[in-house]
């Protein structure tokens, strides 16, 4: 059965309703259906118009969750009888958003599929604390990581103490759960005790909190401080080119209740 619509993969940004982009705003204001994630601030789902079918596939660690197979399911199904589906994802759809999972599942269910990038939360927190991800002065590199695999399982799939060696930058997402364990990694890995770091929790939007340390004891700081998921972690000297004056100022945005 061929489909009669397009789902787009469209990346909501990190928080701050602001930072959309030009294009998710207008698939958002004429699309016919409407499926979203967690993490998408309610400004953005009232963009819809009435009518407009709204389908809540959130996840989020400790809670319950709609299972992958099932969001797929939800899009093809969607994609049969509806013009124009917009799959909304916080920050970016093909980083750490399993876009390219759903992709692929449309793609191989015969739907059309268009991305929307986003702003992704690995810049735009930073950012709005004053931190530069990369910097002339603080290294030539950076690496995106997911920090939510569990570093104990046979073969993990992110060689921190390798990372540690490889590039001057870190910006962890999902990092919260596993960070103490991170931290020994990548002191193992050759990282000086007293290199930087930083949590920023709920970046861009009202409530967002900043704490920095050294990488030594900043397992201990964030439990100290109680700081909790959403956070993005920065680790490398670019955390100490922070410039407090440049800070925007966080967005004050109503989470949607998912139901």
């Amino acid at each position: 059965m061929s489909a009669r619509g397009t789902v787009h993969l469209v990346g909501a940004g990190p928080g701050d309703p602001d930072l959309l982009t030009v294009k998710a705003h207008r698939l958002l204001s004429s699309c016919d259906a409407l499926v979203y994630d967690s993490l998408v601030p309610k400004a953005l789902l009232d963009l819809v118009p009435p009518g407009c079918e709204r389908h809540f596939v959130g996840k989020r660690r400790g809670h319950h969750s709609v299972p992958q197979p099932s969001t797929n399911a939800v899009l093809v199904e969607l994609a049969q009888r509806c013009r124009c589906i917009v799959r909304l994802k916080g920050g970016d759809p093909f980083l750490f958003g399993r876009g390219g999972e759903e992709a692929a599942h449309l793609v191989a269910h015969g739907v059309p599929v268009q991305v929307v990038p986003g702003v992704t939360a690995g810049i735009a927190a930073p950012a709005y604390a004053g931190i530069p991800v990369t910097h002339r002065r603080a290294g030539s590199s950076v690496t995106f990581v997911t920090g939510h695999e569990e570093i104990d399982k046979r073969r993990p799939g992110v060689d921190w103490r390798g990372l540690a060696r490889s590039s001057d930058g870190l910006v962890i997402y999902m990092g919260l759960h596993n960070l103490r364990r991170i931290a020994e990694e990548l002191l193992a890995g050759g990282l000086a005790a007293e290199t930087p770091a930083a949590v920023i929790q709920q970046g861009t939007v009202e409530g967002q909190r900043l704490l920095l340390s050294s990488l030594a004891e900043l397992a201990d700081r964030v439990e100290q401080e109680a700081f909790s998921s959403p956070s993005i972690v920065v680790v490398g000297q670019v955390v100490a080119q922070r410039v407090e004056a440049c800070c925007p100022t966080p967005a004050a945005v109503e989470m949607p209740i998912p139901f």
